[in-house]
């Protein structure tokens, strides 16, 4: 009976006590598992945040105000939806804290010598004593309050009970509980009230259970899975790369890929109104020399262009816009459009990029001409640089194009700089300061606030050295079949000394990082090898990026740890030098010698794209089975399967695949024709290109 007692008074006070008492702490610790690493993870990445500005700081830049932080700017920076959360679920804790501090009721320990207020190991008269005290003071016959009668059945008569059984007292004194020692006791951390089926806490009990355990991750997973199957990790929709896909052709010019880009998805959900139309109609008269319209019909031409969808003549109007720079008289409603469409730009002609350089054709190989364009196009996005101006004019391959993005450089400022004999923009930029200032004040009739503007600029112009190799990993040749590692370090290098920057991109509306692309490719049949994008921004990621490629590199071929170690350390004071490492393989293609053209591409300046050219000799597989069999059949094999050309290192593109924006489907048929006829040989036609006789062993 006693115990049987004690176990109820365990249960009614001991489990339903520290139960409710316990649920504010389990929430409380629920919380402070992810917040509290989320937090220190984002605090030491605002303190390891260089304080240098990586920004263009010409006066146009500064005019632009997008680098400009303003008091309201910086309170919009930090009161990102991320940060608000993350100070609100700090809130919370905080007063889960509070709560359990000072407003929750401390769980009391059964103690029957402190109930009855005497000393512990008090006699059985001090007891009996003490208790008729209590009991005159909280008895139902003495005193008609009901708290005192609650008081006096839980407490002071269990009290006095569990002090005059000796069994009890003895385990009491003991084991410190008058049941004797005690077990484990597990409880549910939930309020006392959910936990009391009886009534209607049993149907609340129930509806918490059914939402949190099953409705919330319902709500999850639908809301995820419908945003998944709509847009892929990069956030554009599945429905834009489809589109990008199938209209991506092999032998598209640079200025047929606007007509691609601009059927994304995202944009023909952009609205269509009615009060649009009249300032559209302006702004065609304004663009309408970059439209490729024919002159001579040209009311034929302008009504072709209007029957084309409402979304499609909109979004390529406003790009134009943006292209010649005249978006300063849109309407209030096409300036949200027109950043609509900006915003999204990069991320749109990075999938399109991707749709260029995807696997065609049973080797695997891409597209280079229309990889080449989509680059183009977004440089001309970034700088505000009309696709026309790309043109080849006098001695510039790339035209005025790359003038044109420096600070208040016009045509006319072009032209007479020309007449001193500088008509590319490497030659402008390859000039001593002191002389590059005398001509743009003396001929160009700049001010000197402006040319130190153009000088701020050229500082933060990158300018970028490849150094690749191609090579069989454990073997002295590459023959038919192998899988080929391309290993190529490229090198930033810029006149203020930063590594990673943000562009000088004053008409561009957003914040924009530099991104390049390296593209190993074969110029004379079009085809792109291998691909991969580059960033210059987190040196953190580049290093573990590449101590691992060259750790695994190097356990591959066999070297010992010491080894190992020093070309990772190698590795690692390049990366820190402005280097980046693209790692990478391929399968070696039929037998014969292939002048392949390794591309770094800028999709943010103009001017400072780099290729090297790259001799691959592809050997005959003379039969089934290891490599080191196939070599000792054939004999001594002097070749090592590759020769950089480092003479041509600096160069801009091949002329095969120069900017062409007129004469296009002319073009079309004479690549056509030439894919044709190279099949694997090399042509002596354009830069990239070297002699075939010269190649022959």
């Amino acid at each position: 009976m006693t115990r049987n007692f004690f176990a109820g008074l365990k249960g009614t006070m001991a489990a339903s006590e520290e139960n409710s008492a316990l649920f504010p702490i389990f929430i409380l610790t629920i919380m402070a598992i992810p917040i509290v690493p989320y937090t220190i993870t984002k605090l030491c990445r605002a303190a390891s945040k260089k304080s240098k500005s990586i920004h263009c700081q010409c006066s146009e830049c500064s005019r632009s105000g997008k680098y400009h932080k303003s008091i309201f700017k910086r309170i919009s920076n930090v009161s990102t939806c991320s940060n608000m959360t993350l100070l609100l679920l700090w809130v919370i804790m905080i007063i889960l804290v509070y709560y359990i501090k000072t407003m929750s009721r401390e769980i009391e320990i059964f103690d029957p010598f402190s109930i009855l207020g005497l000393e512990p190991g008090a006699a059985e008269s001090e007891i009996k004593k003490k208790y008729r005290r209590l009991s005159i003071q909280y008895h139902p016959d003495k005193n008609p309050d009901p708290e005192a009668h609650k008081y006096f059945v839980e407490y002071i008569a269990k009290a006095y009970q569990a002090l005059t059984d000796p069994i009890a007292r003895e385990n009491y004194e003991k084991y410190g509980h008058p049941d004797g020692r005690q077990g484990f006791q597990m409880g549910i951390a939930l309020p006392q009230f959910l936990l009391n089926i009886d009534g209607a806490s049993g149907g609340i009990l129930l509806l918490w259970i059914v939402g949190v355990c099953i409705l919330l991750p319902l709500v999850i997973a639908v809301v995820y899975l419908s945003r998944s199957s709509k847009y892929t990790g990069n956030y554009v929709m599945h429905q834009t790369l489809s589109t990008y896909y199938y209209l991506m052709k092999p032998s598209l010019a640079p200025s047929k890929v606007m007509d691609v880009f601009i059927k994304a998805a995202e944009y023909m959900e952009i609205p269509v109104r009615r009060t649009d139309d009249e300032p559209l109609q302006k702004l065609l008269l304004l663009v309408r020399s970059e439209l490729n319209l024919d002159l001579k019909n040209i009311k034929q031409e302008q009504a072709k262009f209007w029957k084309q969808h409402p979304a499609l003549v909109k979004t390529e109007l406003l790009v134009q816009a943006q292209l010649t720079r005249e978006f300063a008289s849109l309407s209030p409603s096409l300036q949200s459009d027109f950043r609509r469409i900006l915003e999204t730009a990069p991320r749109l002609l990075e999938e399109l990029m991707k749709m260029a350089v995807i696997p065609r054709n049973a080797q695997g190989h891409g597209w280079l001409r229309p990889a080449i364009g989509v680059v183009e196009l977004s440089q001309c996005i970034i700088q505000a640089v009309p696709l026309s101006a790309r043109k080849s004019t006098g001695g510039s391959p790339e035209g005025i194009a790359p003038f044109l993005q420096l600070p208040h450089v016009s045509e006319t400022i072009i032209k007479k700089v020309a007449r001193k004999k500088v008509r590319t923009f490497q030659e402008l930029h390859d000039m001593d300061s002191q002389e590059r200032a005398d001509l743009l004040i003396q001929t160009g009739g700049l001010s000197s606030a402006e040319v130190q503007d153009i000088e701020t600029v050229l500082d933060m112009m990158p300018s970028l050295t490849l150094e690749v190799t191609c090579e069989t990993e454990g073997e002295e040749g590459i023959q038919e079949g192998d899988i080929v590692t391309i290993h190529a370090w490229i090198n930033v290098k810029r006149g203020n000394g930063l590594i990673g920057a943000l562009p000088h991109a004053p008409y561009y509306p957003f914040q924009k990082e530099e991104n390049y692309w390296f593209l190993l490719a074969d110029s004379t049949s079009n085809n792109v090898w291998f691909s991969q994008k580059v960033s210059f921004m987190d040196e953190a990621a580049a290093l573990t990026a590449a101590s691992k490629a060259i750790e695994e590199s190097m356990e591959g071929s066999g070297a010992n740890v010491k080894e190992t170690s020093r070309a990772v350390a190698e590795a690692v004071e390049k990366v820190k030098g402005g280097s980046r490492l693209v790692l990478g393989k391929f399968q070696a293609p039929s037998e014969g010698n292939y002048s392949l053209t390794c591309y770094c591409l800028c999709d943010s300046w103009l001017g400072c794209d780099r290729r090297t050219n790259l001799k691959l000799k592809i050997l005959k597989r003379t039969r089934a089975g290891t490599r080191g069999a196939v070599l000792a059949d054939e004999g001594p094999i002097t070749e090592d399967g590759v020769e950089e050309d480092e003479d041509n290192e600096d160069e801009e593109y091949d002329d095969d695949y120069e900017s062409e924006y007129s004469e296009d489907e002319e073009d079309d048929q004479n690549t056509k024709n030439k894919h044709q006829a190279a099949n694997g040989t090399v042509n002596k036609h354009g830069q990239g290109a070297e002699s075939s006789g010269s190649d022959e062993e």
